[in-house]
């Protein structure tokens, strides 16, 4: 029964049709506070919803000051994963709810965030691997945010390495792998070859233009890519909605980026 319960999940925060995903990470509030585009949650969700985006992801306590009750349907991602910019090691991170708690949320589907390369990595890949189990009982699907950060990563973009994350994220159970674009098709599509299970990219910092945004995009699913999950770059926007319709547009339809740029027009 659990193999249903996760097939009915996924259907909410994966597209039926295109079998990708335009997942909103929101949870930046627990690292670096209330930045710009997070203070009025529930308006920022309504807008990427009216824009397509398939999910939200958020940290628990947050839901109830930003999910739904009105407007276009969205799936919910709760992240169990936390650490902030202040602490000693932001890197470190640690679990703050759990799978059980997620579930009575309401939750489609739950995250871990794994940096490999840590000096915790150990104890963050212990979390995953329980976390895993607990998803497996409960047919909870599992996004895997597996990046290549502390000091024995030199380059957090080399494809060698961001496909070595990416396979940890598989090898201990996860149903979707998040981690860096590798900056162009050819090499990311070494990252989705070694990785048995979807991935998608994630946003990274803001970025200049729309243009850039939406070429990582295109490039992306070029390599691969079972879609994205971009927080800054859509919700800092000044138009979140249109990014956010722009993107669906290529990860959905296979729009090229001459098309999208036409939408944000």
């Amino acid at each position: 029964m659990s193999e249903i319960g996760k097939a009915v999940r996924l259907e909410r925060i994966v597209n039926r049709k295109s079998g990708k995903t335009v997942i909103i990470p929101m949870d930046h509030g627990i690292t670096v506070g209330p930045i710009k585009g997070l203070i009025d949650l529930p308006t920022m969700v309504n807008m990427v919803a009216e824009g397509g985006a398939n999910a939200v992801l958020q940290q628990k306590g947050m839901v109830r000051h930003g999910h739904r009750g009105y407007g276009r349907d969205i799936g919910l991602i709760i992240h169990l994963s936390a650490s902030t910019s202040l602490s000693a090691d932001p890197n470190d991170k640690v679990q703050v709810c759990t799978v059980e708690e997620a579930i009575k949320i309401g939750a489609d589907g739950v995250s871990v965030h794994i940096n490999i390369g840590a000096k915790t990595e150990p104890a963050q890949l212990k979390i995953l691997g329980e976390v895993s189990e607990r998803c497996e009982f409960w047919g909870m699907p599992l996004l895997a945010m597996m990046y290549p950060r502390g000091e024995t990563i030199q380059n957090p973009y080399d494809a060698d390495v961001v496909a070595h994350v990416a396979r940890v994220g598989a090898e201990l159970g996860a149903d979707i792998v998040k981690t860096n674009y590798t900056g162009d098709p050819d090499s990311f599509s070494k990252v989705v070859e070694g990785c048995p299970v979807p991935v998608v990219i994630a946003g990274g910092p803001k970025m200049d233009s729309d243009e850039d945004v939406l070429r990582m995009v295109e490039g992306a699913m070029e390599a691969g890519a079972s879609g994205v999950a971009i927080g800054r770059n859509v919700f800092q926007h000044e138009n979140p909605t249109l990014i956010t319709r722009a993107i669906c547009a290529i990860v959905h339809e296979g729009a090229t980026l001459k098309e999208a740029l036409e939408i944000m027009k």
